[in-house]
């Protein structure tokens, strides 16, 4: 893909996954983080039909905690991830289609305690692949566009 043929997004991004039910998710554009990651609690590994999957809680909305969302993935992989601070741990990873603005594609996803930080998804450079660029100096462009 040409660097023409791209769609630029901002640092800031509204997104949704649908099979996990989220229709609008703020995430925050990552380009030094590989995989993205989502802010999920109450994670436990369970067999659904012979294969290994987890559940978990999403709290969609930072702004209102008490809107929660009980959720079903099936493992796509284990993986030590080290994370901004350094410290190594051992995450779940699930694979999950993404809309973006018009666009969806599936993505990757680490499961993770990110309680601690401002956004509850960091979107990483996996995800954006080669079908994105990204305007640091921009927040909601793809999401805009859609809307207009």
């Amino acid at each position: 893909m040409k660097p023409n043929d791209k769609k630029i997004i901002g640092r800031l991004e509204s997104i949704a996954l649908p099979e996990l039910g989220i229709s609008e998710l703020e995430v925050r554009v990552d380009t030094g983080a590989k995989t993205s990651s989502l802010h999920v609690d109450n994670i436990v590994k369970y067999l659904h039909k012979g294969k290994p999957s987890v559940k978990f809680d999403i709290h969609p909305d930072i702004h209102n905690v008490s809107r929660l969302i009980s959720c079903k993935a099936v493992i796509s992989d284990i993986r030590n991830i080290k994370s901004s601070n350094g410290a190594a741990e051992q995450r779940y990873v699930i694979k999950t289609p993404m809309v973006l603005g018009d666009e969806t594609w599936p993505i990757e996803i680490t499961l993770t305690d990110r309680a601690d930080m401002n956004y509850l998804m960091l979107f990483g450079r996996e995800a954006i692949g080669d079908r994105l660029l990204v305007d640091a100096s921009q927040v909601f462009l793809a999401s805009m566009e859609y809307e207009s």
